[in-house]
């Protein structure tokens, strides 16, 4: 846990680096903490690391997809609790219920605006 007064701890897994640098910033001057992964496995690892108080996950990933990631983070007890929303571009009708299923919170359809990425963040970490 974080103490008070802290910013809230935000992971960005997008192997996009344009569209991981448009959400870093969005999210650097809400006044956010951002941490950046690019892949499922680097993704595993920053979480278990940082403790991250929300994941932004995309879900087309190279070497580990952001589907398999949100399991294996769902999984274990001492993550378990973090919101992992879905950022993803995939917008196929039943895709939003396979996130779900795979244990996302949430699922934020590509592209997303800034003011869509602010509202999700502040539905997740609303004391922020």
């Amino acid at each position: 846990m974080r103490e008070s007064g802290q910013p809230k701890r935000i992971l960005v897994v997008e192997d996009d680096a344009d569209n991981r640098r448009i959400v870093t910033k969005v999210l650097s001057v809400e006044g956010y903490t951002v941490v950046e992964a690019t892949d499922g496995y680097e993704a595993i690892a920053k979480t278990q690391a940082e403790r991250p108080d929300l994941i932004l996950m995309d879900l087309a990933l190279p070497n580990m997809d952001g589907w398999e990631a949100t399991r294996r983070i769902k999984a274990d007890p001492e993550l378990k609790h973090i919101p992992v929303i879905a950022l993803t571009a995939f917008a196929m009708r039943g895709d939003e219920e396979q996130a779900r299923a795979a244990g996302c919170d949430d699922y934020v359809p590509k592209p997303a605006r800034p003011m869509v990425i602010r509202a999700i963040v502040k539905k997740y970490l609303p004391d922020s």
